[in-house]
């Protein structure tokens, strides 16, 4: 098994699966809170922080079973950040006696687009490679990003989002494996109690899809005032709360 991973604390276990152009520092401040009560494993997704380049098609979720049966983990909850939801929600339907709890903080959705404004500043991120402080800049740049980068935490963004732009750079394809049928047509299926966690600051294509997420049968919604996309790094003990009560029931 040749993911990076940390493992902190005794206990059921709980996976964290990091967002996109991140990696496992997304969870630096919240893995030490679940931690007095669960048994938390973070994870490098591939291609991001320390884990192997994406060099095929990327599969995240037979990449996430390949480590819960690495660790003999039969069922687990799952905590799933931005592209980390999507793998989470994804999982959760391939292998519903797996997830024993699911939770989602601004996550994304599998068979969602993104709007014209989103895909216009996904474009310009594009065009500036091979300049990894431009494109740095540019991904961040955006107002889903305002409120963690006036925060104390935005060096450590700046620093981990260029790691990841970088490690980019070694991959040898961007196409990504999703559910089929897309999950966005079959949130009704989803059976696994969850909790949806979304800031107020949140861009409109992923408060969109917290409307979406209202057909999952068994699911609660929380708001987290004053958040943007990152709450696990600007509300930690916030995120980390609502989690463990969640879990805790």
């Amino acid at each position: 098994m040749d993911f990076y991973y940390e493992i902190q604390g005794q206990g059921e276990p709980v996976v964290l699966i990091h967002g996109g152009g991140v990696d496992l520092r997304d969870w630096q401040f919240v893995a030490p809170q679940l931690a007095k009560n669960y048994q938390v494993i973070a994870f490098d997704g591939r291609g991001a922080g320390k884990s192997p380049p994406i060099l095929e098609p990327a599969n995240f979720v037979e990449d996430l079973r390949t480590l819960l049966d690495y660790f003999g983990i039969k069922q687990t909850a799952l905590v799933g950040h931005s592209i980390g939801g999507q793998i989470a929600t994804d999982f959760a339907l391939a292998y519903p006696n797996r997830v024993s709890k699911l939770v989602l903080i601004g996550p994304g959705l599998s068979g969602s687009r993104p709007s014209k404004d989103v895909e216009e500043w996904f474009e310009q991120v594009r065009k500036a490679a091979p300049d990894a402080d431009k494109m740095t800049q540019l991904a961040l740049d955006h107002p889903v990003h305002s409120v963690v980068m006036s925060s104390p935490q935005r060096e450590l963004v700046l620093a981990m989002v260029k790691h990841n732009i970088e490690r980019s750079f070694e991959w040898k394809t961007f196409e990504m494996c999703w559910a089929q049928p897309p999950t966005i047509e079959r949130l009704g299926e989803i059976k696994t109690k969850t909790l949806f966690i979304i800031g107020t600051e949140e861009m409109k294509d992923n408060l969109h899809t917290a409307e979406l997420f209202q057909q999952v049968p068994d699911i609660r919604f929380a708001w987290i005032e004053g958040a943007d996309h990152t709450p696990t790094l600007t509300h930690p003990d916030e995120v980390s709360s609502l989690i463990i009560e969640f879990l805790s029931e």
